[in-house]
């Protein structure tokens, strides 16, 4: 037993070499044939197609997509640098999306090249790669991102099927947002004669309210001699005032989405009850949910925790400093802070209660929420205090998800904003449907983001009177769906009618399915 872990252990450090290339796509040829079989049979390889591997976790169960989809888009960049070298871009739809910073995982990535099969290659978790055979555009600026090939923002734009206007809007006005010259549009317009496509880029600018730039284009073309005619791609006019000089593509296309998305939230909701008369009187409801609300949330995040742990917290018979069992246990001191945090999160309903803006309430406390949800941990030592201070620093992924929340600089530009669309919102569901959305949809912490989502989402439900609400683990399939919807197509309808319902049920004093209060 002992000689097979050393082996292991060899193998795992040729697979760690590998990493540290930043190789997550993994070729047969990179790896001995006894390396290989043996990290497949314990579990930390897993075969994508003929000779191709991706790394994956061995405690990874069975239909867990979580390791693919943290690799994907480095996998693709390896596999086709690999079989095209620089014989390849990526379409121009999908070259605008990752440009935009819109990093979904595809159901399938469209590919251009002189090599092109034009048949799918299959992946994994019913992912696929098409690669279209082309003659690749000798004029076309190539941008490389993490490794694959993208055609430039200008041409993507311009080259894009129509129907990303009607079907995309976010995504296309978006990376309209993101060109700051008419020239750069130009260029590639005026290379390849492009009038219908300048008419419908023009419209498109005077749709969102950019005569200046509609007005370049239309008469940069017609002086060259081409006979263009105006159109609007889009149909519907917004009513959102753009900010034409905003570089983050991450801000323009958070500000869209909430935009777009609030009308779907409002339709859905149940009408508001009003602050209530007696404030006192909620924090006392919420306080009787308490155990109900830690055992649920607590085990939507999979920790296995019971209403007798959650009690024991409470009461004050759970010490992180001198019990042994309790210091050790991840789910005691899941439970101690989800109390601590529940404690700071009634101090900021209190508040808004008291009249004071409930998105400038968030934007002050929530650093205190997290700070008291993992406080337990740096008590126990297992985690650093430093391990607290402010938004991550590093790439994180989201469990069976498609979506990749931003990078560090997206979670920075995008979290001042969120605030800021919490406190100029009107309306108590927009506020707790969106701003639960979008604080998971960024993901600005490293752990944790799910549980601070729902307080956030309750903080603003108290802003309307809405009753507490909690969401039950039995739900949780259609909860996490339901977001994942949102996320990866801008659909927020089902997650919208699914809180309703919940806060529905909440309204009259009726429990959701699956859930018995602990009074």
């Amino acid at each position: 037993m002992a000689r097979q872990i050393e082996k292991l252990a060899e193998s795992l450090e040729k697979l760690k070499e590998l990493q540290e290339k930043d190789y997550f796509g993994i070729k047969s040829g990179d790896l001995s044939r006894v390396h290989r079989e043996r990290l497949i049979k314990n579990g930390f390889l897993r075969e994508v197609l003929k000779g191709w591997y991706v790394p994956i976790s061995p405690f990874e169960q069975q239909g867990d997509s979580t390791s693919w989809h943290l690799s994907y888009w480095r996998f693709c960049a390896r596999y086709l640098r690999d079989r095209y070298a620089e014989d390849y871009c990526l379409s121009p739809e999908q070259s605008l999306l990752l440009h935009i910073g819109n990093q979904t995982v595809p159901s399938q990535l469209m590919v251009r090249s002189t090599k092109g099969n034009n048949l799918p290659t299959p992946l994994l978790f019913g992912t696929s790669l098409f690669v279209l055979r082309s003659p690749l555009d000798k004029k076309v600026v190539i941008k490389e991102w993490n490794g694959l090939r993208l055609v430039s923002l200008p041409f993507a734009l311009v080259h894009s099927s129509p129907s990303l206007f009607t079907e995309q809007p976010t995504d296309a006005r978006s990376a309209l947002l993101m060109i700051s010259d008419a020239s750069d549009l130009l260029h590639v317009l005026l290379e390849g004669g492009n009038s219908v496509i300048a008419g419908k880029l023009a419209g498109a600018y005077r749709n969102m309210g950019n005569n200046s730039m509609a007005e370049a284009i239309m008469k940069t073309m017609k002086s060259a001699g081409y006979d263009v005619r105006e159109h609007d791609p889009f149909g519907e006019v917004t009513g959102l005032i753009f900010n034409f000089r905003e570089p983050s593509p991450y801000v323009n296309r958070i500000r869209l989405m909430w935009h777009s998305m609030r009308l779907d939230v409002i339709n859905e909701f149940p009408a508001s009850p009003g602050i209530p008369i007696h404030p006192g009187e909620y924090i006392e409801q919420i306080e009787r949910l308490y155990t109900t609300d830690a055992y649920h949330s607590l085990s939507i995040e999979r920790y296995s925790v019971t209403p007798e742990l959650i009690e024991r917290v409470r009461t004050g018979e759970w010490d992180v400093l001198g019990n042994e069992a309790d210091k050790k246990h991840r789910d005691a001191l899941a439970a101690r802070g989800y109390w601590q945090s529940f404690n700071a999160v009634k101090g900021s309903i209190r508040k808004v209660l008291a009249g004071e803006n409930p998105g400038r309430v968030a934007e002050t406390d929530h650093g205190s929420w997290y700070t008291e949800l993992f406080a337990p941990s740096v008590a126990a030592g297992l985690l650093k205090a430093t391990d607290l201070a402010g938004y991550r620093n590093h790439q994180v992924y989201i469990s069976q998800s498609r979506h990749t929340p931003l990078g560090v600089i997206g979670v920075r530009d995008t979290m001042p904003l969120l605030f800021d669309l919490l406190k100029e919102e009107q309306n108590a569901s927009v506020r707790a449907v969106l701003g639960h959305f979008f604080f998971v949809y960024i993901h600005p912490y490293m752990d944790g983001n799910g549980r601070l989502g729902r307080f956030l989402m309750n903080v603003m439900l108290s802003s309307g009177g809405y009753p507490w609400t909690v969401i039950p683990v039995q739900e949780r399939n259609i909860y996490m769906d339901s977001l994942e919807q949102a996320s990866t197509n801008h659909n927020i309808k089902p997650f919208a009618r699914f809180l309703a319902k919940l806060t529905g049920s909440s309204l009259k004093g009726l429990p959701a399915a699956g859930i018995e209060f602990n009074n």
